[in-house]
């Protein structure tokens, strides 16, 4: 990593919200933080609990620790508190780092309840010394400690969400930043354009140190920007000649719907990644009219960041609906509910294997051995492949909503696509809801445009007409916008709760 660095030298690395760095600025600064956390105690295999936003500092601590064969633990500051305050236990961390800029509401409190645990800051005063306040070293000759000093691997923890009222820890081993590094090797064998990358996602999530580690493994520049702030992120494309972005579907269609797009110069784009959740091929198709053949979908989790992809998708309705292929050294099948892997077209729970999959959630065997058998991890999602070995994703297993006489299985992601071709339609996600005849019926929370007078008899109708009725809601709430998580994926969890409330007060 460090030869890598070394090698593109004075070419623009990271560029903020507060200053620029250079490759040769950034291995120096790597090194000196390395030696700042020597110097107060911190040692080869050390762990790591990190609370930071997206400042330069937040990437040369992670190449610091790893420096020192340790593990990052990146603390969700999104997550609920119950979450954040249980997660430096849970990690198991030998200190706590914190960003003094990021999350002043509960950054200090959280870094004064970590004690005994020493404490560390970045980006100025606060609890702590500051990591980034120490002397400078260039050469690794000048490091605290040597190669035969470290015995570990870099590691990281990320935190996910779960349904158990506790966080899952993804442990990410040595092997998923060795592919990271094998993938930025054959961007740059196959002739790749340079990158520069604008990042608005927190580096606390594995999805944004993908592109991260693709940037900087590359020679590329990586602009990092704390939130989204729509005019300051097209004003940063024109201005940066910014090359690749990653946007989740819930705010790529609020940028697609806001005015803002209409004179924005977005001519040196080559390529914008969409994912994180589903996105509707209505929405699809009308972002390639507006920025042409540039739009990658790809699907990945925190398990396995990237899973599937599909580069340049072409405004085709066979293919508007897929993730696209597997990516890099990833195997794929399509497998029942034994396990048994099924034909092509076969309906069913995606497995995936490749260097990108996790280790395992940390502190939690029993999931964990559910969760990946004989090497393969099973996403929880139900897809299918097409001729064209392209992914299909219909549904979460768990949000599989059986209906009907027969008990039939029905799928959210078909029924909300088929919603999202009504013009007057913005977003829609459907659930499962308790029915007394059926067991479960279908369930639409939609968005409608502004003065759109749609109404549930007329979506049921595109429903039936695109699938059958069987599929189509039984009920249709209209709301002014949908619930999203941490991960800007929608939060359907909340949807039942509002429904489950409805029927409550109702009654």
């Amino acid at each position: 990593m460090l030869d890598i660095f070394a090698r593109y030298g004075e070419a623009e690395a990271i560029v903020d919200e507060r200053r620029r760095i250079t490759y040769r600025e950034l291995r120096a600064e790597i090194l000196s933080m390395a030696a700042a956390l020597h110097g107060h105690g911190m040692r080869p295999g050390l762990a790591v609990g990190v609370l930071a936003g997206n400042p330069a500092e937040t990437i040369v601590l992670q190449f610091a620790v790893h420096l020192l064969g340790g593990r990052t633990a990146w603390i969700a500051p999104n997550a609920p508190a119950a979450f954040r305050d249980q997660f430096l236990g849970l990690a198991k961390v030998d200190a706590f780092v914190y960003e003094t800029n990021a999350y002043a509401s509960f950054a200090q409190d959280l870094a004064r309840s970590a004690a005994p645990l020493p404490v560390f800051c970045l980006c100025g005063e606060g609890l702590g010394p500051d990591l980034g306040a120490g002397p400078r070293i260039d050469r690794i000759e000048d490091l605290p400690f040597g190669p035969q000093d470290v015995t570990t691997e870099p590691e990281a923890l990320f935190q996910t969400g779960g349904t158990t009222g506790q966080p899952k820890l993804v442990h990410h081993k040595q092997r998923f930043f060795e592919t990271a590094l094998l993938f930025a090797e054959q961007y740059v064998e196959a002739g790749e354009h340079p990158m520069k990358h604008l990042a608005m996602s927190g580096y606390w999530h594995v999805s944004a140190q993908m592109p991260g580690h693709m940037s900087l493994f590359t020679g590329g520049s990586f602009h990092m920007q704390d939130g989204f702030d729509i005019a300051l992120f097209f004003d940063t494309i024109a201005a940066e000649r910014i090359t690749d972005t990653l946007i989740p579907p819930p705010l790529f269609g609020y940028i697609l719907d806001h005015q803002v797009l209409e004179k924005a110069d977005c001519s040196s784009l080559l390529r914008i990644n969409i994912g994180g959740s589903a996105i509707t091929p209505t929405r699809l198709s009308q972002a390639i009219e507006r920025f042409g053949p540039v739009l990658r979908t790809a699907y990945g989790m925190s398990e396995a960041p990237i899973i599937t992809a599909y580069q340049n998708i072409p405004d085709d309705p066979a293919v508007l609906a897929s993730v696209g292929q597997p990516y890099g050294d990833l195997r794929l099948e399509i497998r029942d509910p034994d396990g048994v892997a099924l034909p092509t077209g076969g309906t069913g729970e995606v497995w995936v294997t490749g260097g990108v999959q996790m280790t395992g959630y940390w502190g939690q065997p029993e999931l964990t051995a559910e969760t990946l058998v004989d090497g393969w991890l099973r996403t929880g999602d139900v897809g299918y492949l097409d001729p064209d070995g392209n992914l299909f994703l219909v549904d979460r297993v768990k949000d599989m909503i059986l209906t009907g006489w027969g008990s039939s299985n029905v799928f959210a992601r078909p029924i909300e696509d088929a919603l999202a071709t009504h013009p007057d339609v913005r977003a829609a996600a459907v659930v499962g809801v308790p029915h007394e005849q059926y067991g479960e019926v279908v369930h639409a929370f939609v968005v409608r445009s502004p003065g759109s007078t749609v109404t549930a008899e007329d979506l049921r109708a595109v429903v039936v007409e695109k699938l059958n009725d069987l599929w189509s809601p039984r009920g249709v709430d209209f709301v002014d916008a949908l619930p999203l998580t941490g991960a800007s994926k929608v939060d359907k969890k909340a949807l039942r709760a509002r429904y489950v409330a409805q029927l409550a007060a109702a009654s």
